[in-house]
């Protein structure tokens, strides 16, 4: 028997449109912080580190536009977009809802190997912890909750979760270096895994939704740091 041949990059090209495999890449450099709120997107960097075009760095722009990520300024360019703490606490009204019904859910239906693989990414970012990289621990808390959404077992909820909450993540960034939230966020993490472990429905949600509810005074505080700084 053979192995399946590993796919090309023609093959994933073909497979899936290249303005959406750029746009992904740009989300994520965007989601990383390296590119920073407020930043000019350069284009042409941008396609001269892709490999590719502006043509499908433009399309992935106007996609990321639509997702509320990036804004276009006429005769500016695409700058990395700001949202206010108002907005962010709008969405935050939001997340917390939909967070209890997440852990609701995987409480229910979460296998024991997606267990596993939670308490895996918690372990690792104990580990990030103990060095003090809040940016690997960022990258690691994103992959937490997108693996918890995932393990909802709801597409739209999935969905509707990550349109919502793309806006928060360089906010949640900030609270992680700013609000105080890499000491402690880990533990409510660790809360959260325990009673999905349990399947303990009410309780995973009641910790989940106030992960959120810790997670937006992090914001806050971090907010707050920014602007005394600024006076």
């Amino acid at each position: 028997m053979t192995s399946a041949a590993v796919p090309t990059v023609l093959q994933l090209v073909q497979s899936n449109s290249l303005p959406a495999l750029v746009q992904v890449e740009i989300e994520q450099l965007i989601l990383r912080g390296e590119l920073a709120v407020g930043q000019h997107v350069n284009e042409s960097e941008l396609a001269s580190r892709f490999g590719t075009s502006r043509g499908p760095i433009r399309e992935a722009l106007r996609a990321l536009e639509e997702s509320r990520l990036v804004r276009s300024e006429k005769n500016r360019g695409v700058f990395v977009r700001e949202i206010s703490v108002a907005e962010a606490d709008e969405i935050y009204d939001m997340r917390e809802a939909l967070d209890e019904l997440i852990g609701q859910r995987v409480a229910e239906r979460a296998t024991e190997h997606e267990l596993r693989d939670l308490k895996s990414v918690v372990a690792e970012m104990d580990d990030t912890t103990r060095v003090q990289d809040v940016k690997a621990y960022h990258a690691l808390n994103l992959k937490f909750h997108d693996m918890l959404v995932d393990f909802a077992g709801n597409a739209r909820l999935t969905e509707s979760y990550r349109l919502l909450t793309k806006g928060l993540l360089l906010f949640r960034l900030r609270g992680l270096q700013d609000g105080g939230g890499f000491a402690v966020s880990n533990t409510e993490h660790r809360a959260v895994i325990e009673a999905v472990g349990a399947r303990d429905s009410a309780t995973a949600g009641r910790l989940l939704r106030q992960h959120a509810v810790e997670s937006r005074a992090r914001m806050h505080k971090a907010a707050e740091s920014a602007s005394a700084e600024q006076h």
